[in-house]
Order: structure tokens, then C-alpha cells, then sequence
């Protein structure tokens, strides 16, 4: 009897020891809203508007301590819509990420579908990324430091923590049978944060863009473009490659933000990705954009921020066009999980866009307005579980 009993009381250590070594943790955000824009191809739009601030999600994330610092982790996160319940990110069911890996003092390594550096390491200086919403984003993301775009059939190494500086690099098989390059993505990526100071830079190189990278959901198309979504891109669905060069910094003084991002994006080769109507214009050579945004903002109270930012996105070589955007904001946090907002955004166009003609107001999650100018704005709430 007393072997029995110590036998359960040995077995009930050895679980518990078990269960403190493992975690799995749900988590999600809910995150919706009204929205309103002026014009969106030459009439007014009302609608309810999810993942404004942060896109709607749920997911799973867990550990193991497996002895001698290594880790295995894992992360699945599906996105959704808060008003019809659909599936985010083209229809996956874990679109937004899903990777499995370890973790040493030397760093993490991780397998799937996961976020590139240029997202890692310079996503969260931008506006759009913070207070301002996806409408305050870069025109069309060009950049995708408002992370529109995930990368399929990644390998992934983040450094550990050295005194404030991280690093870390991707890198994509295209698993094309005979063509080692096609579909290939890389990007690579330093940041740095200790007291006041922020600090960021990555790099992306994506091959064949249109299906690699804007075509990689379930929902994607197979042969003709993914890159619809914005008149600011969408005449250069046939590069061959999209390269994103992007830096960006901010400095808190009391209870005021300042910071800056710029990126230069530059979609290459123009008409060398084969597709069906990928290349109506019958462009060639490569189209580029720099973008430079400051922003700021203010914790007025421990509960109130005020926030104001201004983006200039300069299109050259293939066309000229140029974009100037206006944000202001205002986030009201009920508690640290639930937060109200609103935001106002304006933006004018001119010059040629990537379509040939000319170029029109087209703020990022919206149909292009019928003339140079477009203004919306939204308001909604947002709540972390």
C-alpha cells in the first residue's frame, strides 16, 4: 500500500513537472468599426469596416521545454471578419500565421508560413501599424509594412536579444520542379530598442510578386493578376521581382513620439512574369517608388492618445505619380484590453499611375476615387482577449 501510494505521489510530480514545462495560450483580437470615404469611384461609401486597427484573429501559441534552454514552439492564427465571420487572407485558415520551430540563447528557428523582415523590423514604426488604422497605411502597402502579405513555405531565423539589438533573415523555396528562382522569396533585418529609442531596418526580394507573394492564398488566382487591389501597383503585376529596401526610427521624450519610415520599393523586369493579361500596357524596365512618412503622437492622458502623421509616396521610372496623405487620430483606452478610436484620412494624386492614366486618390483598403482627392474615416473598437 505504501509503494502504491508512493508510486502516485511520484507519477503526480513527474505530471506536474510535465505540465509546467508546456504552455498553450488562445489569444485573438476583435477589432470593428464604421467607416466612410467621399468617393470611391464617384460616389459615397458608407460601411461597417473589422481589423481596422489590428486585423481580426484567434490563435494558438504554445511551448515546450525540451532541457538545456531549447524550446519548441508553435503558432497557428487564423484571421476572420468580425461582421460576416468569413475566413481572412484570401480564405486559409491559418493565413495570418502558422509555423513550428526551436528556441536557444542563440536565437529561434521556425518553419511555415510567417512574417517577412521588412514587416519584423520596420512594420511597427509606420502609422498604420500603430494608431491610424489600414486606411493609414502606405498607398496600396506598397511596401508591406502593413504586413498585406504573408510568405508561404518559409525558414525563418530571429536572433536573441543583444543589449536592445535583434536580427534576424527568411528565406521562401519557390518549389517550382527546374526553376530554382521562380517564386524565390529572401529578406533579411536589423532593430534596435532600449530606452527611448527605436530603430529598424529590413530588405525583401520577392520573385514572380504576382503569384509568390500578393497570389499565395487560397482564393488566389493561377494565372492571371493578384495585384488588383490598388491603381498605385496594378499595371505591374508581370515583374519579374519586387524589392523593398525600408529604415525607419522613433524617439520618446515625456509623453511624445516622434518617427519616421521610408522605403524605396521598385517592381523589376517588368513583363518577364508570364500570365494572362499581366501585361496589357506592354511595359518594360522597372517601376519605383520611394516613401517617406513622420509621424507623431501624444499620450495626452494615461488613457488618451492623440496622433497626426504625413506620407509622400514619389513614383518614378515607369511613371511619375505622386501621392500625398494626411492622418489624424485619436485612441481612447477603457482598459488595457478594449480601446475606441477614430481616424481621418486624406490623400491627393497626380501625375501617371501604374494603369497609364491619370492618376487618382487611392487610400489602402479602398476602391480608387474618380478624381485626385479621397477622404475617409473611420471609427470602431477594438478588444484583445
Amino acid at each position: 500500500m505504501k509503494k502504491s501510494l508512493l508510486a502516485l505521489a511520484a507519477l503526480g510530480t513527474f505530471a506536474g513537472a510535465a505540465h509546467a514545462q508546456s504552455s498553450v495560450t488562445l489569444y485573438g483580437i476583435v477589432d470593428a468599426g464604421l467607416a466612410y470615404a467621399n468617393n470611391v469611384g464617384g460616389h459615397h461609401l458608407y460601411e461597417t469596416s473589422a481589423g481596422n486597427l489590428q486585423g481580426d484573429r484567434w490563435g494558438l501559441r504554445g511551448t515546450e521545454d525540451l532541457g538545456g534552454g531549447l524550446k519548441a514552439l508553435f503558432v497557428l492564427e487564423n484571421g476572420f471578419n468580425a461582421f460576416s465571420g468569413k475566413l481572412g487572407q484570401g480564405g486559409d485558415e491559418f493565413g495570418r500565421q502558422a509555423y513550428v520551430g526551436l528556441s536557444s540563447q542563440f536565437g529561434t528557428v521556425t518553419l511555415g508560413r510567417q512574417y517577412d523582415s521588412v514587416v519584423d523590423y520596420t512594420g511597427a514604426l509606420e502609422v498604420g501599424s500603430q494608431w491610424a488604422s489600414f486606411y493609414g497605411a502606405h498607398p496600396g502597402d506598397l511596401d508591406n509594412m502593413n504586413n498585406s502579405n504573408r510568405v508561404n513555405n518559409s525558414i525563418k531565423y530571429t536572433s536573441a536579444n543583444y543589449s536592445g539589438i535583434t536580427f534576424g533573415g527568411l528565406y521562401s523555396l519557390g518549389g517550382i520542379a527546374g526553376q530554382f528562382n521562380r517564386n524565390q522569396i529572401f529578406s533579411g533585418g536589423v532593430g534596435y530598442a532600449q530606452g527611448p529609442l527605436t530603430l529598424g531596418a529590413g530588405y525583401l526580394n520577392v520573385k514572380n510578386p504576382n503569384f509568390s507573394f500578393f497570389g499565395n492564398n487560397a482564393t488566389s488566382n493561377a494565372a492571371t493578376s493578384n495585384m488588383a487591389g490598388s491603381t498605385v501597383y496594378s499595371g505591374y503585376a508581370s515583374a519579374k521581382t519586387q524589392q523593398v529596401i525600408s529604415a525607419g526610427g522613433a524617439y520618446t521624450f515625456g509623453p511624445a513620439t516622434v518617427g519616421a519610415t521610408y522605403s524605396n520599393t521598385q517592381f523589376k523586369d517588368l513583363g518577364q512574369t508570364p500570365g494572362t493579361g499581366l501585361n496589357p500596357q506592354g511595359l518594360n524596365g522597372s517601376a519605383k517608388f520611394h516613401n517617406a512618412e513622420l509621424n507623431f503622437k501624444y499620450q495626452l492622458t494615461p488613457a488618451l492618445l492623440l496622433g497626426a502623421a504625413y506620407d509622400y509616396t514619389k513614383g518614378y521610372g515607369v511613371n511619375d505619380a505622386k501621392y500625398h496623405q494626411g492622418i489624424v487620430g485619436v485612441d481612447y483606452f477603457l482598459s488595457k484590453r478594449t480601446d475606441l478610436y477614430a481616424d481621418g484620412i486624406y490623400q491627393h494624386a497626380s501625375g501617371t499611375d501604374s494603369t497609364g492614366k491619370t492618376a487618382v486618390a487611392n487610400i489602402n483598403g479602398l476602391s480608387a476615387s474618380s478624381t485626385s482627392n479621397q477622404v475617409a474615416a473611420v471609427v470602431g473598437i477594438r478588444h484583445k482577449f
